[in-house]
């Protein structure tokens, strides 16, 4: 599979993470606060993501180590759209309504290496890199 078409395939599990997120977090809101409603839909829609990542986009088998790291895809996002968000409405005079979109749109890239460096890895080193180390 191609590189475009991992980013492609990317994109949709993307789109629906954030419909599942959403929905999960408007459920939960009948009956928890609505932080509580947050971070368990976010939780519980990044696991989703992360076998739809697996077995859709990137075709690789999930396994613990890639578990526990897939949720740097999602800290690096943060951080790239915060800053971005910081960078467009501080310095370059963006409207604070649109600077997340924009953000958002510039970390995708970035956010699809990292979660295909974490996907894509294997799961034990290699022979070489077994005898360099």
């Amino acid at each position: 599979m191609t590189v475009t078409a991992q980013m492609a395939r990317f994109a949709v599990v993307g789109a629906v993470n954030t419909g599942t997120y959403y929905g999960l977090y408007l459920l939960l809101l009948h009956w928890l606060p609505y932080i509580a409603a947050h971070v368990l839909a976010f939780a519980l829609s990044m696991i989703g993501s992360f076998f739809l990542n697996s077995y859709f986009t990137y075709r690789t088998r999930p396994t613990w180590r890639k578990f526990l790291l897939f949720p740097l895809t999602n800290a690096a996002n943060f951080v790239i759209t915060t800053g971005g968000v910081y960078l467009l409405v501080d310095l370059a005079g963006f409207s604070d309504r649109y600077a997340p979109l924009v953000a958002a749109a510039a970390a995708i890239p970035i956010t699809f290496v990292v979660s295909r460096t974490i996907m894509l890895r294997p799961d034990t080193p290699s022979k070489t890199a077994e005898r360099v180390g």
